[in-house]
């Protein structure tokens, strides 16, 4: 059973604690995490960009000019892409980037990004995250003592409208919840700093 060391806010080693060997000892499968970082990035676009084609441009109608003689090209309307105010050659529509990925796979996958970052000694386990008063002041200070001053992934078990409020103007810093939590934030943080409760939930629903 994998063991990582219990700080308190002030960023000192208070203690272990033990981590269960199912979430935070598993195979690390990059294939996994690939596909479901893909997934996460495909469903936030929105999908609306559109173009037209040169059968949907206004105009074009007539033929140019005559077919032969004029030692041009041979070209009907000036819709064609090749021409000022054209049509665009297979114009980009409205579409669903939705990709599919089995519940097995995203499992695997989150817990290969709690291991990798485990293993990298890029995750963090504090006692408690409680702040006097939501002040940005508090959080950032916190955030130093604990030595993750870049991108700082803090994951609370429930909401925290303190930490919340206080963490939203740092741009190195990210708050999320157990049951919010994904594989690309994971990822994408340097720091991953998850409270022991929040540690007990994710085992709780994981393991």
């Amino acid at each position: 059973m994998p063991k990582t060391a219990l700080y308190n806010m002030e960023g000192a080693a208070i203690g272990e604690v033990e981590l269960s060997d199912e979430i935070f000892a598993a195979n690390v499968n990059e294939a996994a995490m690939h596909l479901v970082v893909r997934a996460y990035l495909a469903a936030q676009r929105q999908g609306t960009q559109s173009a037209k084609t040169r059968g949907e441009v206004r105009g074009g109608g007539r033929k140019i000019y005559r077919q032969k003689g004029t030692g041009n090209a041979r070209h009907h309307g000036n819709r064609a892409p090749q021409f000022k105010h054209g049509g665009v050659v297979f114009a980009p529509k409205p579409r669903d980037y939705y990709l599919a990925v089995p519940k097995k796979v995203r499992r695997l996958a989150f817990k290969s990004a709690l291991t990798a970052k485990l293993n990298a000694e890029e995750l963090m386990v504090v006692d408690e995250l409680k702040l006097a008063d939501a002040k940005t002041k508090l959080m950032a200070e916190t955030l130093k003592k604990l030595g993750a001053t870049k991108k700082a992934l803090v994951v609370l078990p429930e909401r925290d409208e303190t930490v919340v409020r206080a963490a939203a103007n740092l741009a190195e810093a990210k708050t999320t919840y157990v049951n919010t939590l994904n594989v690309y934030d994971i990822l994408n943080a340097g720091k991953v700093i998850l409270t022991k409760a929040a540690v007990e939930s994710v085992e709780e629903v994981y393991a």
